[in-house]
């Protein structure tokens, strides 16, 4: 197996598949994030992930790359260093990268050694962790994620891409039944804060349903109320090329800001003051 590292200049990847050859560690512009964010990728081999999206850009891609957490240490604090020589802010470091970071055996140690040096060189930063919530099924991996989401610098950002089954089977296509995976997010989210992201696309040419759309402003404002464990909703658009295109396709500014009004709205009605964000 070839241990793989990208020459890490500290300047932010613009096509995301540099992923696909192998990197750990890649810096990125992030829209959500307003700034630097610091990747981190454990899926060097192949893709992973329970989901399959059809907006996903993550193309098929098979190497003999072997990830290892003495090159994430290292390559981290590369990023790092080189960001701080540069004088330029780093917003997070942040587990994404080629699929669904706790479906990786590794996903434990990682977490511990990214907080310990994102703590050390870049105390500012926050830690994200991106995911689509299908590790929440798995006991140590809530009782993982709970534990780091306490922390007052780590940020859950929790896919909740659908509010009807229908939807779920066409934008996320996952074999997770969506009752017992919502079952377990509403847990969750019952004990600890995290972020809500939804990705707003139409699927063969088709926006969301009006019965989707209401299902969804429901749900999302169901896991707000509880124990007001919600930290903001991040609404974004489909921005990069995907294997499948055009399945998955953009739709408007002004449907994306549509959906994050209704949302505010029945936010005010319910008296909830959480941010609504879009992102295109």
């Amino acid at each position: 197996m070839l241990k793989t590292t990208m020459p890490l200049n500290i300047t932010p990847v613009t096509n995301h598949r540099e992923r696909e050859k192998g990197v750990i560690v890649y810096p990125v512009y992030s829209r959500r994030s307003a700034g630097l964010s610091i990747g981190i990728n454990l899926f060097t081999d192949k893709k992973s992930c329970q989901f399959d999206c059809p907006y996903c850009e993550v193309f098929p891609f098979s190497s003999n790359a072997e990830f290892s957490l003495e090159q994430l240490g290292e390559d981290l604090r590369r990023a790092i260093s080189g960001a701080r020589k540069q004088n330029t802010l780093i917003k997070d470091v942040c587990f994404s990268g080629n699929g669904e970071p706790t479906l990786s055996p590794a996903f434990p140690d990682a977490l511990k050694l990214a907080e310990n040096i994102r703590a050390e060189t870049a105390p500012s930063a926050r830690l994200v962790i991106i995911t689509n919530g299908a590790g929440l099924l798995q006991p140590q991996i809530f009782s993982l994620l709970k534990e780091y989401a306490l922390l007052p610098t780590t940020d859950i950002w929790l896919k909740v891409d659908a509010g009807t089954e229908d939807w779920y089977n066409k934008i996320n296509r996952c074999a997770i039944p969506y009752e017992k995976l919502i079952t377990v997010i509403k847990d969750f989210v019952s004990c600890t804060a995290v972020t809500i992201q939804t990705m707003l696309c139409a699927i063969n040419g088709e926006q969301p349903s009006e019965t989707e759309k209401q299902a969804w402003v429901s749900l999302v404002c169901e896991l707000a109320q509880r124990n007001g464990n919600i930290r903001k909703v991040q609404l974004y658009g489909k921005a990069r090329s995907s294997p499948e295109d055009p399945l998955a396709s953009p739709l408007p500014k002004d449907y994306l800001e549509e959906r994050a009004e209704s949302l505010r709205n029945l936010f005010i009605d319910k008296g909830v003051s959480i941010p609504v964000e879009v992102y295109l």
